[in-house]
């Protein structure tokens, strides 16, 4: 069954493909549809549901959507919902001058984190993984209509690295070479797709909704 997926990432479509073998992920300039919602929501499930309502209406078939970011414990859980804005202390929702490369956000974050760690004055709290403490949030949302959605919302904990020079690995994207799942001394971006998608917060809220979808749509 083909999938619509309410995004312009090809590497979200990626890691979605892996999430859902069996079925044909499809985002929307793969048939030369124009999509680009503004994301006005104040929360990922908000900005996921926008997401996914407005690829329904052009396609009137099944939507995938998902929004999801990095929410580090020393930034009161930001950049979170900006996190693909994100163009460091000045900018945290994001530059005027247009989007920042990953690499400039990479050391952005971590410059911002390491800051706010060095000056003492952390956001109370509990920090599960140490003052450099950090998770990735993922909210899925399955949109077949007004009246049928269902909404699965996941994360991955971890923590990030201390410095811009412990950045490693080539796989995911995004934020993925700076932080370190729970338990583990790799980054996201060292693990095997198939290590990540099994831990990560988008690979759990995917198996939700795959279950959901198995005994609704498909």
């Amino acid at each position: 069954m083909k999938i619509y997926l309410a995004s312009g990432n090809q590497n979200k479509k990626r890691e979605m493909q892996e999430l859902f073998p069996e079925h044909t992920v499809v985002i929307p300039s793969d048939e030369g549809l124009s999509f680009d919602p503004e994301e006005t929501g104040l929360t990922f499930y908000e900005n996921s549901l926008i997401k996914a309502r407005a690829l329904y209406d052009i396609v009137k078939n099944p939507v995938l959507a998902d929004d999801s970011g990095i929410c580090a414990d020393a930034l009161s859980g930001a950049p979170g919902i900006y996190s693909s804005r994100y163009a460091g202390p000045l900018f945290m929702k994001g530059s005027p001058n247009g989007k920042i490369s990953q690499d400039e956000q990479n050391r952005m974050l971590i410059e911002q984190v390491a800051e706010a760690v060095k000056s003492g004055k952390l956001p109370s709290g509990e920090y599960r993984n140490g003052p450099y403490s950090a998770h990735y949030t993922c909210s899925m949302v399955l949109y077949a209509g007004n009246d049928r959605l269902f909404v699965a919302q996941e994360t991955m904990e971890g923590s990030l690295i201390e410095d811009i020079s412990l950045a490693r690995g080539n796989g995911g994207f995004g934020y993925d070479p700076l932080f370190i799942p729970e338990g583990m001394t790799k980054t996201a971006a060292e693990l095997t797709p198939e290590q990540k998608n099994a831990i990560s917060h988008r690979g759990k809220a995917a198996e939700i909704i795959k279950k959901i979808a198995e005994n609704v749509l498909f």
